[in-house]
């Protein structure tokens, strides 16, 4: 799975992306946003407030029961506000 990181959470991350191998555990955004909790401090504390990071799965906004597999790209991305 391709990881993309956004804004801010790039910043904080010091990557833009990165590939990671897919756990079998892992199945929609909401496991693997806790899986990369647990597997990486540095993310553990991006999504400590879940407010404030956003998901797309293949350029598509994602809900926490959107699908992944290990062919996904996902992105990490600050809420966008337009004006």
């Amino acid at each position: 799975m391709k990881l993309l990181y956004f804004a801010w959470i790039r910043e904080k991350i010091g990557h833009a992306e990165e590939d990671i191998p897919l756990p079998s555990s892992v199945h929609d955004v909401e496991t693997l946003l806790s899986w990369l909790s647990d597997q990486y401090p540095h993310i553990e504390e991006i999504l400590s407030d879940k407010r404030s990071v956003r998901v797309a799965v293949n350029q598509e906004h994602a809900q926490p029961t959107t699908p992944v597999s290990d062919t996904d790209e996902v992105a990490l991305f600050p809420p966008v506000t337009g004006g």
